[in-house]
């Protein structure tokens, strides 16, 4: 029935679906969980390439997988610690993605505790930050800015729907936005920030 060339997406569409974990998580707390269906493989590969040169990646809002799987795949032989704050969501990647360090935490306390580590550390994240409670937005964006301001070989890596930059930079920090995936619901923009040099 079908050729060789056949595209899997036609004939597997339910890959593209909501994960029943990605619902139960979002009517549980939407504010947190944020996005509407999980990244595209398009963004994922982009974000993941992102951290190409990286000695540590640090995955925050890591959800269903989707950028954990692409970061394993593009970037195998570097550490990945993958955190997710939402508990259905870290099972569901402690059983997708064995070989990343899964930690079921608050992106703050995660990065906190690793303040001191040494190399080119990678943060890349899919925090919803448009759609957090304020105080937990003003204190996570604080957190990865004190984060990056440690190390100038550090770099957050952010997508975001808006046009603008993910959050506002203390001085000695700057955005650029470096792509936008138009492979995605929605569109997204990759930004990243790090030390002006």
């Amino acid at each position: 029935m079908w050729g060789k060339d056949y595209d899997k997406n036609l004939v597997q569409p339910w890959r593209n679906f909501m994960p029943v974990e990605l619902l139960i998580a979002m009517l549980r707390d939407p504010a947190s969980t944020g996005a509407l269906l999980p990244s595209s493989r398009a963004l994922a590969r982009a974000m993941a390439n992102a951290a190409t040169g990286a000695d540590l990646i640090v995955e925050l809002g890591a959800g269903t997988g989707a950028v954990t799987r692409a970061l394993l795949h593009a970037q195998p032989h570097v550490p990945l610690i993958a955190v997710e704050l939402q508990p259905p969501l870290a099972q569901r990647l402690k059983a997708c993605c064995p070989t990343a360090d899964v930690r079921q935490a608050a992106a703050k306390e995660v990065v906190d505790a690793l303040i001191d580590a040494q190399g080119k550390v990678v943060l890349i994240s899919s925090l919803p930050f448009r759609s957090l409670p304020r105080r937990v937005a003003s204190e996570t964006a604080t957190c990865l800015c004190r984060f990056l301001e440690r190390n100038p070989a550090r770099k957050l890596v952010q997508f975001t729907y808006q046009p603008r930059a993910p959050f506002g930079a203390p001085p000695g920090l700057q955005w650029q936005r470096t792509s936008v995936v138009w492979r995605n619901t929605p569109p997204a923009g990759i930004w990243e920030l790090q030390a002006v040099s």
